[in-house]
C-alpha cells in the first residue's frame, strides 16, 4: 500500500468498501495515481467479539469491540478515520465504490446506485448467495452514511460482459439459458481490468494492440484471455467454482460428477456444494489451502504435495494454451495475486513448459520478482511480466470516471 500523508483540504478521493457477511474492507485511494491513504476492516461483524484495524500513515490501530451488524461497523469506520486520520472532512470524497461480486448479465459497466439498481442486485443473490448480500447490505448501510456522496458498484463480472457469445454461452437446455439465467459469467474482473491496463503501460504498447493472457493466481484463482483491452473468455463460470485449480475449490471437474456421488455415497446437493467450495482443491489434495506450504513439502519430497503442485500446473498450461489460441497470437502473460506475485515456483513451472512455443524465463529475475518485474528474458516469444494486482485502484478509477471525470 502506497501511503502519502498530511492531505490537503479539497484532496480528490474514493472510499473503497467490500462488505461481506461477517467483515468490511476499506480503503482511501486516490483515482487519480492509486496512491492509498489509508485501509481498514471491521471483522466478526454479528459475532461476540469484533475488531477493528485502521492503517495510515500514523500507523496501525486496532481496536476489540462489539459489532452487531453492518450500520455499526460503518460507524466504527468513520470513528476510525476521525481518530486517526486522514480526515473525512478535509478530503474532496467524490464517491463511495462499492464491490460486488455478481452483477450478472445485467451490469458491464460501474453503475450508481440507484433503488432500481439495489433490486436487480437483489435480485442476483442465487447467483453469488455467499457474496452479494454481504455486497448489498454495505451499500445500503453506506447510504445512510454518507448520504450527499454517489455510492457507485463496481462489478466483478463486468470486465467479461465483453465475451462473446461462443465464448459466455453453455450448451444447455434454452429454458435453462434464458429462464435461469445460465451462462458463463466470469469473475475477477477488477483484478483482469487493471492489470491487462496496467501491463500495457509497462510495455509501452496502447493496450488495443495487445493480446495478454493475464493469470489471477490467489485462493481463488483465474484465467483471463484479453484482446485489445477486453475479456474475450475467462476460466471462472456461473460460479467461481469452475476453472482453474484454487485453495480449496477444484476447478473443472466432470459435470456427472454429483449424480454419481449421489448414488455411490448418498450425497446431497448441499453436501457436494460444500466440498468443493470449501474441501477441494490444494485443501483436498494435500491437506493445505497453502502453495506455500504445498510447495515446501513438495521440495521435501512429499508426494500428495508433488501431484498438487503438477495438477495446479497443468490446468493453468491447459488454459494459457487454450486461450492463445483464442487469441490467435500471444503478446504478454501476466501472474498477479498472491501465488502469481510471491511463488517464482509456479511461474518456472508455466513458463519453462512453455518453452517449445519461443517463451524464456529469465531466471534471476523470476526469483526476485515479488512486485512489478519482467521475468522473461529479452529472446523471449512472449513478455512475461509479474504484476501486483490492485482491485482498489481500479474500484476507484472506475467510480471517479463515472461520477466526477477529471
Amino acid at each position: 500500500m502506497a501511503t502519502t500523508g498530511e492531505l490537503s483540504p479539497g484532496t480528490r478521493r474514493v472510499l473503497v468498501v467490500n462488505a461481506g457477511s461477517s467483515s468490511l474492507k476499506y480503503q482511501l485511494v486516490d483515482p487519480d495515481t492509486g496512491a492509498s491513504d489509508a485501509t481498514g476492516l471491521v471483522e466478526r461483524i454479528g459475532l461476540p467479539a469484533g475488531r477493528v484495524r485502521h492503517t495510515c500513515a500514523s500507523g496501525t490501530h486496532t481496536h476489540e469491540t462489539t459489532v452487531p451488524d453492518h450500520v455499526r461497523a460503518m460507524e466504527l469506520l468513520r470513528a476510525a478515520f476521525a481518530e486517526h486520520g486522514p480526515d473525512l472532512a478535509e478530503v474532496e470524497l467524490v464517491a463511495v465504490g462499492h464491490r460486488v461480486v455478481h452483477g450478472g448479465a445485467d451490469f458491464s459497466e460501474p453503475t450508481v446506485v440507484t433503488p432500481a439498481v439495489l433490486d436487480a442486485v437483489r435480485r442476483l443473490i442465487p447467483l453469488a448467495p455467499l457474496h452479494n448480500p454481504g455486497n448489498l447490505q454495505g451499500i445500503e448501510v453506506a447510504r445512510q452514511v454518507f448520504p450527499d456522496v454517489p455510492q457507485v458498484a463496481v462489478f466483478d463480472t463486468a470486465f467479461h460482459q465483453s465475451m462473446p457469445p461462443e465464448a459466455s454461452t453453455y450448451a444447455v437446455p434454452r429454458s435453462w439459458r434464458e429462464q435461469y439465467r445460465v451462462r458463463r459469467y466470469g469473475f475477477h474482473g477488477t483484478s483482469h481490468a487493471y492489470v491487462s491496463r496496467r501491463v500495457a503501460d509497462l510495455v509501452g504498447r496502447p493496450v488495443e494492440e495487445l493480446a495478454t493472457i493475464v493469470l489471477h493466481l490467489g485462493n481463488g484463482a483465474s484465467a483471463t484471455a484479453v484482446d485489445g483491452g477486453r475479456s474475450v473468455d475467462t476460466s471462472m463460470g456461473l460460479t467461481p467454482l469452475e476453472g482453474l485449480v484454487m485453495g480449496t475449490r477444484p476447478g473443472d471437474v466432470d459435470p456427472g460428477l454429483p449424480r454419481h456421488l449421489a448414488e455411490v455415497a448418498g450425497l446431497a446437493v448441499e453436501d457436494y456444494d460444500r466440498a468443493l467450495s470449501k474441501e477441494s482443491g490444494l485443501l483436498g489434495l494435500t491437506g493445505s489451502a497453502d502453495m506455500r506450504d504445498v510447495g515446501r513439502r513438495m521440495e521435501e519430497g512429499d508426494p500428495d504435495a508433488r501431484l498438487a503442485f503438477d495438477v495446479v500446473v497443468h490446468r493453468l498450461l491447459h488454459y494459457v494454451g487454450a486461450y492463445a489460441a483464442v487469441l490467435g497470437r500471444l503478446d504478454v502473460i501476466a501472474f498477479t495475486a498472491g501465488i502469481g506475485e510471491h511463488s517464482p515456483l509456479v511461474r518456472a513451472a508455466v513458463v519453462e513448459r512453455l518453452a517449445g512455443f519461443g517463451l524464456r524465463l529469465d531466471e534471476a529475475a523470476n526469483e526476485a520478482a515479488h512486485t512489478e518485474a519482467l521475468i522473461s528474458t529479452p529472446e523471449s516469444s512472449v513478455a512475461v511480466w509479474v504484476v501486483p494486482t490492485n482491485e482498489e485502484y481500479e474500484i476507484a478509477r472506475q467510480a471517479a470516471e463515472l461520477v466526477a471525470p477529471a
